[in-house]
């Protein structure tokens, strides 16, 4: 078992064909197999053996996805980082992970040096299209990838470590999560007994290779045969060109990448008719962003829901069962439910906690015993969001759990807020904290970024006063540049609470 077989089946099945499209080159499929043969060669002859751990710190470029299959088929595993990291953040990753090795590209080197240079298990510093220092540990990534095509592919066991992801964040340190070769083929197989969208697809890839999120979408696809234009990173107004140009068909993004795309003036003048699908996740769709965005393009937006200790996979809309607000049913193999304080499931309708249980549930964290005890139960993995499922099985994500607001006795959902600011016509983003109260030991703070239309916060808490209950509305509001959020989106609701207490304490 081996992840690296989804690639040698769609060798074998649908021959060599223009595959993939980035920045002005034309890419086959068989060219890109051969590429990880080849690559998965020459880092056995580096001395990568399985079951080392290589990190991998690139912007979106096809020698990603070469990457990682050489990887797979070595029996290594696949540490991607974001290249937004800071050297200290990488250095942490690298010591923690265990890393052997670090394939990085020349804009980013400076940083790896950096970071790699007392981390004494990292052996080799793998750079693509770039020249090296004599640093002994450097070495060109086409020297590595030189030699002729190794057909073999590790057979690795179904729980061993096929990628481990450092979580962003959001809720406290990275943590390292741990995902096995079967379950990245369980998130490929249950993606694609959801929702088959069938060959000939044009695709637009510009979610991050280095998240969950972007490998999903990346694995998923290998059980047809379409073609991938592929960003280098997300730009609005790059995308719209991309899908006037490639008549682009289907592409995953973000919630925010949905808003700048709506903002852009160009989204009034590109031909974007030929978009049919767009898959949304990584966080919360607000119904107005989804409305909004479907009248504009004419598209169908399909959201589903999932996290890095799911292989980013749990439920999904599919273009005949589709519910709007919801995030959809659970994927094909995925049992989801929704649990009480007291660990029982609750019926439709009752909110409580949503538990996950499924192939695709992570082995664990890396090197943390009990926080891993804490998040996967008799199987049952616990995500900290609390959410519903309806009378039909349909799944609703209401908040996080650490997120919600206790004022006065009174439960808050965050997003039941956010969801109304949304409706302003001046607004583009909302996201909503508690704040300590001596009195209520919450209240209500919103944060809101606007589309380029003048509103106060006045005005702004007036709306929301017409349309939440008293207790539910802010009691301050800021109108900000920009909301701090992380690489594919996800408001980092930590970083504005860290801001309000530096700005208390100043």
């Amino acid at each position: 078992m081996n992840v690296a077989s989804l690639s040698e089946a769609a060798a074998e099945r649908f021959g060599d064909y223009r595959a993939l499209w980035f920045e002005g080159r034309w890419y086959s499929s068989g060219e890109l197999h051969r590429s990880t043969q080849v690559l998965s060669g020459g880092l056995r002859h580096l001395g990568v053996t399985p079951g080392d751990r290589v990190v991998v710190s690139m912007m979106n470029c096809p020698e990603v996805g070469v990457t990682y299959g050489g990887l797979w088929r070595a029996g290594a595993a696949v540490v991607p980082v974001l290249f937004l990291l800071t050297a200290e953040e990488l250095r942490h990753i690298l010591r923690d992970s265990g890393a052997v090795a670090v394939v990085t590209t020349p804009e980013l080197l400076a940083k790896v040096r950096e970071a790699a240079g007392d981390v004494a298990g990292v052996r080799h510093i793998i750079v693509v299209d770039g020249a090296t220092s004599p640093d002994m540990r450097e070495v060109n990534f086409a020297e590595v990838a030189s030699g002729s095509p190794d057909p073999a592919i590790h057979d690795a066991a179904p729980d061993d470590v096929a990628v481990v992801f450092y979580t962003s964040g959001t809720t406290g340190n990275p943590k390292g999560v741990l995902l096995s070769h079967a379950n990245l083929l369980a998130m490929a197989e249950n993606a694609q007994a959801t929702h088959s969208f069938g060959d000939g697809q044009v695709g637009l890839a510009c979610l991050p290779l280095a998240h969950a999120y972007g490998i999903s979408a990346a694995l998923a696809s290998s059980y047809t045969r379409g073609t991938g234009v592929m960003m280098r990173w997300f730009d609005a107004g790059e995308a719209l060109r991309l899908i006037e140009e490639f008549r682009v068909t289907i592409t995953a993004l973000v919630p925010t990448m949905m808003v700048f795309l709506l903002a852009h003036p160009e989204a009034a003048t590109r031909d974007t008719s030929s978009l049919a699908h767009v898959i949304s996740g990584g966080a919360a769709l607000p119904l107005e962003v989804q409305r909004d965005f479907e009248k504009h393009f004419g598209c169908t937006v399909l959201q589903g829901y999932g996290l890095s200790e799911s292989a980013a996979q749990c439920s999904m809309n599919t273009p005949d069962a589709n519910r709007t607000g919801s995030v959809g049913r659970p994927v094909h193999g995925v049992e989801v439910a929704i649990v009480g304080e007291d660990g029982r499931r609750l019926p439709a309708g009752e909110l409580g906690e949503i538990v996950i249980r499924g192939d695709n549930v992570m082995l664990g964290y890396h090197r943390m015993g009990l926080e891993s005890a804490q998040a996967v139960s008799e199987g049952w993995l616990h995500t900290g969001d609390v959410g519903r499922l309806d009378e039909d099985g349909f799944l609703y994500v209401v908040d996080r759990k650490k997120d919600l607001i206790i004022r006065g006795g009174f439960n808050i959902l965050p997003r039941d807020v956010e969801e109304v600011l949304h409706q302003h016509p001046a607004v583009a983003q909302a996201a909503v904290i508690g704040v300590p109260d001596p009195a209520m030991g919450e209240h209500v703070r919103a944060y809101v970024v606007l589309n380029g239309t003048a509103a106060s916060p006045d005005e702004l808490l007036a709306f929301c006063r017409g349309r939440l209950a008293a207790y539910k509305c802010p009691s301050s509001l800021v109108v900000a540049p920009s909301l701090p959020i992380n690489a594919i989106g996800k408001v980092l609701k930590k970083e504005l609470r860290a801001q309000l207490a530096a700005e208390s304490a100043g």
